[in-house]
């Protein structure tokens, strides 16, 4: 199947005048994906992460915004899917496969980091054959992946550079906002959103 006839077929989404292209592997983009969609600021030549990329559409507005982009993810399909996106897009990113920061140059800095973290507690182990699973499964008490994620980040922020972090009530908002400070950034709420059982809420820290 050739790649025109695939995008035919996949489903779409439509923000901000893009046009985004859903793998059926791919994290379907949905509420938490927009709550950080509306509050992305980007100044044109700032370095911009986005990690756990899915679709691309975070990397996409950000480099519309004339930012230095580079997406990472732990799906190769999502990679794919996003690099498609970004052809469609017209825009230029710099896309690598990993986990959290494995990717990333040990001395590679960044003025914007943005996240939409798997957050949602599960009793169940990760099924890591399962690409959609390992986008929302955050472990027992849905911390395990931003624990991880806040534990490193400060290694790779410039100074006064911010983190854009997207998570739920259900894992603990007032930990991360704790754990940031440990790490020597100024966090705090952004923006939330209440949907169904859960409120999603965006968390912006700043590297002091």
């Amino acid at each position: 199947m050739n790649f025109t006839k695939k995008l035919k077929e996949s489903k779409k989404v439509f923000f901000k005048n893009c046009v985004f292209h859903i793998d059926e592997n791919v994290y379907e983009p949905a509420e938490d994906t927009f709550l950080l969609a509306e509050n992305l600021y980007v100044t044109s030549g700032e370095h911009f992460l986005d990690m756990g990329t899915g679709c691309g559409i975070i990397a996409i507005l950000a480099a519309k915004k004339g930012a230095k982009v580079v997406a990472t993810d732990i799906n190769p399909y999502a990679l794919k899917c996003a690099r498609n996106n970004a052809k469609l897009n017209r825009v230029k990113i710099e896309f690598r496969l990993g986990n959290l920061f494995e990717p990333i140059e040990p001395t590679e800095k960044f003025h914007i980091i943005a996240f939409n973290t798997p957050y949602l507690p599960s009793e169940k182990s990760l099924n890591k054959r399962d690409p959609i699973e390992r986008a929302w499964n955050g472990g027992l008490d849905g911390r395990e992946i931003i624990d991880a994620f806040i534990f490193q980040v400060s290694n790779f922020i410039e100074k006064k550079g911010k983190v854009l972090l997207i998570q739920s009530r259900l894992s603990d908002i007032h930990r991360t906002i704790l754990t940031f400070v440990e790490k020597g950034m100024q966090a705090r709420i952004k923006a939330k959103l209440d949907v169904f059982f859960e409120t999603i809420v965006l968390i912006e820290a700043e590297n002091r």
